[in-house]
């Protein structure tokens, strides 16, 4: 996903998506963990993706600081 595409997306959608993001990490370290994971990069692909969410949401936190 591209942060172009996240800052697109409410607080509230941005909250829902680092939630799926953490559970499909999760399940991801889970299969790691068992060998049954198809695509490892995929572990690095969701921790990017999340990192982007954070980002994105506390972007969003400085400028409504700023403005208020």
């Amino acid at each position: 996903m591209k942060a172009s595409e996240i800052r697109e997306l409410t607080v509230e959608e941005l909250q829902d998506k680092l939630k799926a993001l953490k559970e499909e990490l999760f399940n991801l370290r889970f299969q790691l963990a068992i060998n049954q994971l198809d695509n490892p990069m995929r572990i690095k692909a969701v921790k990017k993706d999340i990192a982007r969410v954070l980002t994105v949401i506390r972007e969003q936190q400085l400028e409504n600081s700023k403005n208020a």
